[in-house]
Protein backbone atom coordinates (compact mmCIF):
# COMPACT_ATOMS: atom_id res chain seq x y z
CA UNK A 1 0.00 0.00 0.00
CA UNK A 2 1.68 3.12 -0.31
CA UNK A 3 2.65 5.92 -3.34
CA UNK A 4 5.79 7.88 -3.63
CA UNK A 5 6.01 10.43 -0.74
CA UNK A 6 4.95 13.77 -1.56
CA UNK A 7 5.88 17.04 0.60
CA UNK A 8 4.43 20.37 0.79
CA UNK A 9 6.28 23.10 2.72
CA UNK A 10 4.44 26.10 3.75
CA UNK A 11 4.49 29.74 1.53
CA UNK A 12 -15.05 20.19 5.49
CA UNK A 13 -17.11 17.35 4.30
CA UNK A 14 -19.85 15.54 5.88
CA UNK A 15 -18.44 12.78 8.17
CA UNK A 16 -19.18 9.21 8.94
CA UNK A 17 -19.71 9.43 12.69
CA UNK A 18 -22.95 8.57 14.34
CA UNK A 19 -21.86 11.12 17.36
CA UNK A 20 -20.71 13.69 14.41
CA UNK A 21 -24.69 14.36 13.73
CA UNK A 22 -25.80 14.38 17.46
CA UNK A 23 -27.23 17.55 18.93
CA UNK A 24 -24.61 19.30 20.95
CA UNK A 25 -25.46 20.33 24.72
CA UNK A 26 -24.79 23.59 26.58
CA UNK A 27 -21.17 23.75 27.19
CA UNK A 28 -20.13 23.76 30.72
CA UNK A 29 -19.90 27.24 32.75
CA UNK A 30 -17.26 29.03 31.94
CA UNK A 31 -14.83 30.26 35.24
CA UNK A 32 -12.62 32.28 33.45
CA UNK A 33 -12.25 35.94 32.24
CA UNK A 34 -14.39 37.03 28.76
CA UNK A 35 -12.39 38.30 26.51
CA UNK A 36 -11.85 42.16 25.74
CA UNK A 37 -15.11 43.40 24.21
CA UNK A 38 -15.12 43.62 20.84
CA UNK A 39 -12.20 41.61 20.42
CA UNK A 40 -11.87 38.11 18.71
CA UNK A 41 -13.60 35.34 20.34
CA UNK A 42 -10.95 33.38 22.44
CA UNK A 43 -10.72 29.35 21.76
CA UNK A 44 -11.73 27.66 24.57
CA UNK A 45 -10.60 24.07 25.61
CA UNK A 46 -12.62 21.66 27.99
CA UNK A 47 -10.90 20.72 30.86
CA UNK A 48 -12.22 16.99 32.79
CA UNK A 49 -11.52 15.32 34.97
CA UNK A 50 -9.88 11.76 35.28
CA UNK A 51 -12.96 10.08 34.46
CA UNK A 52 -13.71 12.12 31.24
CA UNK A 53 -16.59 14.65 32.96
CA UNK A 54 -16.18 18.37 32.02
CA UNK A 55 -15.58 20.15 35.02
CA UNK A 56 -15.21 23.53 32.96
CA UNK A 57 -13.51 25.27 30.38
CA UNK A 58 -10.47 27.56 30.18
CA UNK A 59 -8.56 29.30 27.33
CA UNK A 60 -6.36 27.36 24.76
CA UNK A 61 -4.02 30.43 25.13
CA UNK A 62 -3.33 29.89 28.69
CA UNK A 63 -3.87 26.42 29.25
CA UNK A 64 -0.52 24.99 28.47
CA UNK A 65 2.09 25.66 31.05
CA UNK A 66 4.33 23.27 33.50
CA UNK A 67 1.05 22.54 35.49
CA UNK A 68 -1.35 21.97 32.70
CA UNK A 69 -4.71 20.91 33.57
CA UNK A 70 -6.08 17.97 31.83
CA UNK A 71 -8.47 18.66 29.32
CA UNK A 72 -10.14 17.30 25.73
CA UNK A 73 -8.06 16.96 22.96
CA UNK A 74 -8.01 14.02 20.06
CA UNK A 75 -5.53 13.17 17.25
CA UNK A 76 -6.28 12.29 13.63
CA UNK A 77 -4.47 10.10 11.01
CA UNK A 78 -5.39 11.19 7.16
CA UNK A 79 -5.14 8.59 4.60
CA UNK A 80 -5.51 9.35 0.59
CA UNK A 81 -7.53 7.11 -1.89
CA UNK A 82 -3.98 5.39 -2.11
CA UNK A 83 -3.55 4.80 1.09
CA UNK A 84 -0.67 6.65 2.13
CA UNK A 85 0.09 8.65 5.72
CA UNK A 86 -0.23 12.33 5.79
CA UNK A 87 2.71 13.36 8.75
CA UNK A 88 2.93 17.02 9.89
CA UNK A 89 5.42 19.06 11.26
CA UNK A 90 4.28 21.34 13.96
CA UNK A 91 5.65 25.00 13.41
CA UNK A 92 8.67 26.19 14.07
CA UNK A 93 7.05 29.14 16.33
CA UNK A 94 4.33 27.17 18.14
CA UNK A 95 4.28 28.05 22.09
CA UNK A 96 4.06 24.09 22.52
CA UNK A 97 6.60 21.15 20.75
CA UNK A 98 7.80 24.03 18.02
CA UNK A 99 9.24 21.70 14.98
CA UNK A 100 8.63 18.13 16.36
CA UNK A 101 6.78 16.07 13.44
CA UNK A 102 3.45 14.47 14.53
CA UNK A 103 0.33 12.50 13.11
CA UNK A 104 -1.84 14.81 10.32
CA UNK A 105 -3.50 16.75 12.40
CA UNK A 106 -4.48 17.17 16.31
CA UNK A 107 -6.68 19.70 17.51
CA UNK A 108 -9.06 20.48 20.70
CA UNK A 109 -12.92 19.96 20.77
CA UNK A 110 -14.65 23.68 21.73
CA UNK A 111 -17.51 23.14 24.35
CA UNK A 112 -20.18 20.91 23.36
CA UNK A 113 -18.78 20.79 19.83
CA UNK A 114 -19.29 16.85 18.45
CA UNK A 115 -15.81 15.53 17.68
CA UNK A 116 -16.23 14.91 14.06
CA UNK A 117 -16.97 18.42 13.75
CA UNK A 118 -14.06 19.37 15.62
CA UNK A 119 -12.07 17.05 13.48
CA UNK A 120 -12.88 18.53 10.09
CA UNK A 121 -12.70 21.94 11.41
CA UNK A 122 -9.39 21.61 12.12
CA UNK A 123 -7.80 19.71 9.50
CA UNK A 124 -9.46 22.22 7.11
CA UNK A 125 -8.15 25.14 8.91
CA UNK A 126 -4.34 23.60 9.38
CA UNK A 127 -4.53 21.89 5.98
CA UNK A 128 -7.08 22.93 3.80
CA UNK A 129 -8.42 19.67 2.94
CA UNK A 130 -12.28 17.76 3.43
CA UNK A 131 -12.25 14.49 5.51
CA UNK A 132 -14.78 11.90 4.81
CA UNK A 133 -15.29 8.51 6.45
CA UNK A 134 -13.98 9.36 9.49
CA UNK A 135 -13.80 6.53 12.25
CA UNK A 136 -13.16 6.29 16.02
CA UNK A 137 -10.52 3.73 16.65
CA UNK A 138 -8.84 4.58 20.41
CA UNK A 139 -11.40 6.31 22.23
CA UNK A 140 -9.82 6.16 25.75
CA UNK A 141 -6.11 7.23 24.66
CA UNK A 142 -5.07 9.61 27.12
CA UNK A 143 -0.89 11.10 27.69
CA UNK A 144 1.03 13.23 29.48
CA UNK A 145 4.13 14.98 27.61
CA UNK A 146 6.74 17.14 28.10
CA UNK A 147 9.37 19.85 26.26
CA UNK A 148 11.14 22.82 27.46
CA UNK A 149 8.93 23.09 30.66
CA UNK A 150 5.59 22.88 28.60
CA UNK A 151 3.21 19.88 29.40
CA UNK A 152 0.28 18.43 27.41
CA UNK A 153 -2.19 16.20 29.51
CA UNK A 154 -4.68 15.32 27.41
CA UNK A 155 -7.93 12.87 26.98
CA UNK A 156 -7.38 12.72 23.24
CA UNK A 157 -9.21 10.09 21.35
CA UNK A 158 -7.65 8.89 17.77
CA UNK A 159 -9.62 8.83 14.72
CA UNK A 160 -8.87 7.90 11.17
CA UNK A 161 -10.00 9.70 8.27
CA UNK A 162 -10.24 9.92 4.41
CA UNK A 163 -8.93 12.73 2.30
CA UNK A 164 -9.71 12.05 -1.80
CA UNK A 165 -7.28 11.73 -4.10
CA UNK A 166 -3.52 10.53 -4.19
CA UNK A 167 -1.54 12.34 -2.18
CA UNK A 168 -3.53 16.41 -2.92
CA UNK A 169 -1.13 18.99 -1.41
CA UNK A 170 -2.56 20.15 1.54
CA UNK A 171 -2.63 24.22 1.89
CA UNK A 172 -0.77 24.44 5.15
CA UNK A 173 -1.66 27.70 7.65
CA UNK A 174 2.00 28.71 8.59
CA UNK A 175 1.21 29.30 12.13
CA UNK A 176 0.34 25.56 12.39
CA UNK A 177 2.08 23.65 10.36
CA UNK A 178 5.91 23.72 8.97
CA UNK A 179 5.58 21.28 6.44
CA UNK A 180 3.59 17.79 5.55
CA UNK A 181 4.44 14.79 3.67
CA UNK A 182 2.67 11.66 2.53
CA UNK A 183 4.03 8.40 3.35
CA UNK A 184 3.38 4.52 2.64
CA UNK A 185 1.89 3.46 6.27
CA UNK A 186 3.99 0.70 6.69
CA UNK A 187 6.78 2.72 6.44
CA UNK A 188 6.05 5.42 8.70
CA UNK A 189 5.07 2.90 11.57
CA UNK A 190 7.95 0.23 11.41
CA UNK A 191 10.41 3.78 11.75
CA UNK A 192 8.14 4.96 14.42
CA UNK A 193 8.41 1.83 16.08
CA UNK A 194 12.15 0.94 15.30
CA UNK A 195 13.02 4.41 16.55
CA UNK A 196 14.24 5.25 13.30
CA UNK A 197 11.90 8.45 12.88
CA UNK A 198 11.39 10.83 16.04
CA UNK A 199 7.99 11.77 16.54
CA UNK A 200 6.08 13.54 19.37
CA UNK A 201 5.21 12.05 21.87
CA UNK A 202 1.88 11.00 21.55
CA UNK A 203 2.43 10.31 18.11
CA UNK A 204 4.51 7.63 18.98
CA UNK A 205 2.54 6.03 21.88
CA UNK A 206 -0.44 6.10 19.61
CA UNK A 207 1.59 4.28 16.87
CA UNK A 208 2.52 1.51 19.43
CA UNK A 209 -1.70 1.44 19.77
CA UNK A 210 -2.36 1.10 16.05
CA UNK A 211 0.03 -1.80 15.51
CA UNK A 212 -1.77 -3.43 17.80
CA UNK A 213 -4.44 -3.17 15.94
CA UNK A 214 -3.08 -4.55 13.28
CA UNK A 215 -0.58 -3.53 10.60
CA UNK A 216 -3.26 -2.09 7.56
CA UNK A 217 -5.27 0.89 8.77
CA UNK A 218 -8.15 -1.05 6.64
CA UNK A 219 -7.90 -4.05 9.46
CA UNK A 220 -8.47 -1.50 12.49
CA UNK A 221 -11.94 -2.13 14.04
CA UNK A 222 -14.34 0.48 15.12
CA UNK A 223 -14.26 1.74 18.37
CA UNK A 224 -17.42 2.01 20.61
CA UNK A 225 -18.41 5.46 20.59
CA UNK A 226 -19.45 4.53 24.16
CA UNK A 227 -15.89 4.20 25.17
CA UNK A 228 -15.41 8.21 24.73
CA UNK A 229 -14.86 10.30 27.75
CA UNK A 230 -17.84 11.32 28.66
CA UNK A 231 -17.56 14.86 27.98
CA UNK A 232 -17.43 13.73 24.09
CA UNK A 233 -20.28 11.89 24.57
CA UNK A 234 -23.46 14.22 23.43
Amino acid sequence: MGSAPARSRRGGAAARLPWGRQRAREAEPVSVDAPAPGGPAEELVVLVSPEGEAIGTAPKSSVHHADTPLHLAFSAYLFDDAGSFLVTQRALDKATFPGVWTNSACGHPAPGEPLAGAVCRRVADELGLAVGDLRLVLPRFSYRAEQDGVVELELCPVLVGRVAGAAPEPRIHPAEVEAAEWLPWEEFAADVLAGRRRVSTWCREQVVELDALGPSPDQWPDADPADLPAALRH
